[in-house]
């Protein structure tokens, strides 16, 4: 089955991509991800370790250092819920994430899942939509702004 669209190509401003390197622990660097984002009006509703529950259910795996935070801004949630008949709710919450790339060294990843879902159709590609993927894209940038205020 093909794609609907061409990943070669796309670059990393079309999915809203971010990363960033922060010179800390691991359990410092969440602490310090879930502080910037909360100071940009997001929520973290929910966390987990993929990397500590992989190590401990699959033989044999050892992951790395592996967090997600699940963060959400509920009023841009909302909007976005409406904007695209619920359908953007498939990839709730917007997911930052944070893995060890080696000791003390940590990188913080996020995509906007707004873009995305314009990309592959669960949202529309109008004007509503284009202030929606606007917004949150400041709303990203202030938190990322909020990382290097370490």
């Amino acid at each position: 089955m093909p794609l609907p669209i061409d990943p070669t190509a796309l670059d990393a401003s079309d999915v809203g991509e971010k990363r960033a390197v922060l010179e800390m622990d691991h359990e410092e660097a969440i602490e310090h991800v879930r502080e910037a984002f909360v100071a940009a009006g997001f929520g973290v509703p929910e966390e987990f370790s993929p990397s500590e529950l992989l190590n401990e259910k699959v033989e044999g795996a050892d992951h790395d250092s592996y967090y997600v935070l699940g963060a959400c801004n509920p009023s841009m949630a909302d909007r976005a819920l409406d904007a695209s008949d619920n359908r953007i709710g498939g990839l709730f919450p917007c997911n930052v994430v944070v893995w060890q790339d080696e000791p003390g060294r940590q990188v913080v990843y996020h995509v906007s899942i707004m873009r995305i879902a314009r990309l592959v159709g669960l949202a529309p590609d109008d004007d509503e939509w284009a202030d929606i993927v606007a917004e949150t894209g400041e709303l990203v940038d202030e938190a990322w702004s909020n990382l290097d205020a370490a």
